[in-house]
């Protein structure tokens, strides 16, 4: 695969899978902490969602020198690193360029097989559920996504409702993405977790 393909599927896609095309994400700083200009303010969804929540961690990706996304993670005093899924959690992306929701989508679902494997009817349920709450994202755009334990995940994009997924697997899975062990991204994991009890 040429370079720049190598590029273009990594940046379709909430994450950078690393591997031989990749190169490493510490020489790229690829987790370093966001800049203070996008942690000025708390989303306003967050006070309606998550009331009791505070900052966490957060963390910008940038993919061979390419900025992709600010991110941010807030959770209640009962949030520990160990479980991330147990207790309620919102994470907020702030695009730095513009995605389509289709190459979203089939990277989350990528970046979701790392923790275990998903058979066809589930990934295209999966898959479906991500194009009904995400959409196509311009630089600028600001997705939150609230996981609620035993119910499932709600998003906003850009401070509207934008529908949740009842499914609490899904949601374990997506939060996963960032907060799992098996994430491909574990420098930005650690940066998301900074705040939180072990």
């Amino acid at each position: 695969m040429k370079r720049g393909s190598a590029l273009a599927l990594c940046l379709a896609g909430l994450l950078c899978v690393g591997g031989a095309q990749a190169e490493s994400s510490l020489a790229l700083g690829a987790s370093r902490p966001a800049p203070a200009a996008s942690v000025r303010q708390t989303p306003p969804e967050l006070a309606q969602a998550l009331p009791q929540a505070r900052l966490l961690g957060s963390a910008r990706l940038k993919v061979w020198g390419f900025e992709v996304y600010d991110s941010r993670l807030w959770a209640t005093a009962a949030f520990s690193a160990a479980s991330p899924a147990a207790t309620p959690l919102a994470l907020e992306l702030t695009y730095l360029r513009d995605f389509k929701a289709q190459d979203i989508a089939e990277r989350s679902l990528k970046e979701m097989r790392r923790s275990q494997p998903l058979n066809d009817a589930q990934a295209a349920r999966w898959k479906a559920d991500l194009l009904r709450v995400i959409p196509d994202v311009r630089a600028g755009d600001r997705i939150l996504g609230v996981h609620r334990p035993g119910q499932g995940a709600t998003f906003w994009v850009n401070d509207k409702p934008a529908g949740e997924v009842r499914d609490e697997d899904f949601s374990a899975r997506f939060f996963g993405i960032w907060l799992s062990p098996a994430t491909s991204e574990p420098q930005m994991r650690a940066a998301l977790l900074a705040g939180a009890a072990p």
